[in-house]
């Protein structure tokens, strides 16, 4: 696959997809996968993006070192673990199917709700709240080992919390760089780290960071009402497609 020109037709476009998400937009990079199932499985593709995925985080963990919320860290990252344990014990159980529907379902309606019910667009953020941390953090851990879609339900939860952009895009990815760890001991065990599936990776390496420099560099020149807007979008439209995907 290493001189598969068809493999990297769509490898780099999936990993410039990721590299925007993690610079910012979140969740656009879950269009990557389905790109990569093209010339793959779709297990082996996620295998092939997580170490991508994670040197993706350390380039923007140290962009947004200074701006990221604690408090919404500490009240996410217990229910996030459990999340990715549970995954970890019982993902050849589940329907992938059922878990997109219900992961889509749950971001449009959150959009939806944003938009024409009250206001979340206002300045003043909603206070924390511990259960809706850990029930939407446990299914984002969940739904981010089995069908690589945590970002919609990591979004329904900060996005009324967390109204600077900067402190959004370094909580997040705090969060899911953190998140992106604590999966390498439960993929190691299911055999997905081989030499060919990590020589892939390396290979795509460098345009993965491109990507990610772009998106930083994009958040930070957008204004803040903006990118509130496009990231709400975003969410409604990856919740339509986790909709669309299950239904097929």
């Amino acid at each position: 696959m290493l001189t598969d020109p068809s493999f990297y037709a769509v490898a780099l476009p999936a990993v410039v997809l990721y590299g925007l998400s993690k610079g910012g937009f979140s969740g656009v990079g879950l269009l990557a996968i389905p790109l990569l199932s093209l010339v793959m499985s779709p297990v082996q593709a996620a295998a092939i993006m997580l170490p991508v995925l994670m040197v993706q985080d350390v380039v923007t963990i140290y962009n947004y070192r200074r701006t990221w919320d604690r408090r919404t860290l500490a009240l996410m990252l217990p229910g996030a673990c459990a999340g990715i344990v549970l995954a970890a014990l019982t993902a050849a159980m589940v329907s992938l199917p059922q878990i997109r529907l219900a992961v889509g379902l749950l971001a449009i309606g959150f959009c939806l709700n944003a938009w024409f019910g009250p206001d979340l667009h206002g300045s003043a953020s909603k206070p924390h709240d511990r259960l809706a941390a850990t029930l939407l953090s446990t299914l984002a851990g969940y739904s981010s080992f089995v069908i690589t879609a945590g970002g919609p339900l990591f979004n329904m939860y900060a996005l009324s919390r967390l109204k600077d952009s900067s402190v959004f895009v370094g909580t997040s990815a705090m969060f899911f760089g953190l998140v992106n760890v604590i999966k390498v001991p439960p993929y190691v065990a299911l055999g997905q780290f081989t030499y060919d599936n990590l020589l892939l990776s390396t290979v795509l390496i460098p345009v993965a960071i491109a990507g990610n420099l772009l998106g930083i560099w994009l958040v930070r020149r957008m204004p803040r009402e903006l990118f509130f807007r496009v990231i709400y979008g975003l969410t409604f439209l990856i919740g339509c497609k986790l909709v669309v995907d299950a239904l097929h």
